[in-house]
C-alpha cells in the first residue's frame, strides 16, 4: 500500500510538471509566418462576426443564441457559424493536455472549407493552468501553435460563474457536457444543436472525432428559421 502511494504520488508531480513545461520557442521564420497567418485570420473573423445576426434573435434551442466575449475579436458570436458544423473547446496553456493545440488546429485546416469552425475558450478552472493574460494567451496560442480558428476571451466553463453556454449544454445532454479538465469539446451539428461531447483525453485527430465531424458535415444545411417562430 505504501508503495503504490508512492508511485501515485510521483506521477502526480510528473503530471503537474508536465503541465507547467513551456514549448520550445519557435524558429524566428516560423514565428514570422505564424503571426502573419493569425493576423489575417484575427482580420476575417472581425468582419465575420461584426455582421453576424443578433444572438438574441437566434433560437433558444440552439447553440447560437450565445455569445463569448472574444480574444483577438471583440466577441465570437455563435451565429456566425449558423449552418456549421463547430466544436467548442475549453482550452489552457500550461496542461499536460496543450500540445492538442496542435491537432486542433490540423482538423481546422483539414475540414474548415466544408464548414468547420472551432472556438478555443480559455479557461483557469484547473489547477490554475490558464493563468495569463488575454495578450499572453494571444502571444502562446500564435507563437507556440499558429491557432487561426477563433478564441474566445479567458472564460469559466464549470461552477458557479460558467458560461450559460456550458450550462444550457448540460442541460441537453447531461453530465458529458460538463469539462472534467482542460481540452473537452463539444460538438455542434449544423442545425446549432449538439452532437456529442469528448472527453479531455480523447485527441482531436482521433477517428471517433474525425467520423463524427464528417458525418456531422454530411448533413446539408438547412433554410434559416424566421425569427418570429423561434420562441
Amino acid at each position: 500500500m505504501f508503495m503504490t502511494r508512492r508511485i501515485l504520488v510521483a506521477a502526480a508531480v510528473l503530471a503537474l510538471a508536465a503541465c507547467n513545461r513551456a514549448p520550445q520557442a519557435p524558429a524566428p521564420e516560423i514565428s514570422a509566418e505564424r503571426t502573419a497567418a493569425v493576423t489575417a485570420a484575427v482580420e476575417e473573423q472581425r468582419v465575420k462576426f461584426a455582421a453576424a445576426p443578433d444572438p438574441a434573435q437566434a433560437d433558444y434551442a440552439t447553440a447560437y443564441q450565445f455569445s463569448f466575449n472574444g480574444l483577438w475579436t471583440d466577441r465570437v458570436p455563435m451565429t456566425a457559424f449558423e449552418g456549421d458544423v463547430v466544436m467548442v473547446v475549453n482550452t489552457a496553456s500550461r496542461c499536460g493536455f496543450t500540445p492538442q493545440y496542435e491537432g486542433l488546429q490540423r482538423i481546422y485546416d483539414e475540414y474548415h472549407a466544408q464548414g468547420f469552425d472551432i472556438v478555443g475558450v480559455p479557461a483557469n478552472n484547473f489547477m490554475g493552468q490558464e493563468p495569463g493574460s488575454a495578450e499572453e494567451i494571444q502571444e502562446f496560442c500564435t507563437l507556440n501553435y499558429g491557432v487561426t480558428f477563433p478564441m474566445a476571451a479567458k472564460t469559466d466553463v464549470v461552477g458557479d460563474q460558467r458560461h450559460p453556454f456550458y450550462a444550457w449544454a448540460e442541460q441537453q445532454i447531461g453530465e458529458s457536457a460538463v469539462p472534467q479538465w482542460n481540452f473537452h469539446k463539444i460538438l455542434i451539428g449544423r442545425d446549432g444543436r449538439i452532437i456529442a461531447a469528448f472527453p479531455s483525453d480523447t485527441e482531436p485527430t482521433a477517428a471517433e472525432i474525425r467520423a463524427a465531424i464528417t458525418t456531422a458535415l454530411a448533413v446539408q444545411r438547412s433554410a434559416p428559421a424566421e425569427s418570429s417562430s423561434l420562441r
